[in-house]
């Protein structure tokens, strides 16, 4: 009996270890990514020191892929969102900008880039040094 339990335990066991295995290197890029989104974060803030501004519209397929290149780091990125809920109007603040397209970033010198930048083209045209 003592044999048999054994003997059952022993493909578990290695069962237990291939997917701790695998958990580990699934973790390695999670890990990466986490530290990678904190070092955006400081990018994202010297955005904002640099006034930089993004204008964008939740209804827009590309702001949403401009939101995805920072990840959770988005949330220091200077945004300005440009639809109203339940309507196709734009806001009064990306009237007054003169926002004709999404995703649009203006810049302090009155450069306008439009459409999903990289975090390079923001870096050489900002001075906000990447990661």
């Amino acid at each position: 009996m003592k044999v048999a339990r054994f003997a059952l335990w022993r493909p578990a066991r290695r069962a237990t270890l291939c997917l701790l295995v695998a958990a580990s290197f699934l973790g390695l890029p999670a890990t990466a990514q986490d530290s990678g989104q904190t070092k955006l974060d400081a990018f994202a803030k010297c955005l904002t020191q640099k006034k930089a501004t993004l204008y964008g519209s939740f209804l827009c397929p590309h702001c949403d892929d401009q939101r995805k290149v920072f990840g959770q780091s988005f949330a220091w990125v200077p945004y300005v969102e440009c639809s109203m809920v339940g309507s196709r109007q734009e806001t009064s603040s990306c009237q007054a900008a003169h926002i004709r397209y999404t995703p649009t970033w203006v810049f302090a010198d009155g450069d306008r880039y439009v459409g999903v930048q990289s975090l390079k083209q923001l870096s050489v045209k900002t001075g906000c040094p990447l990661p």
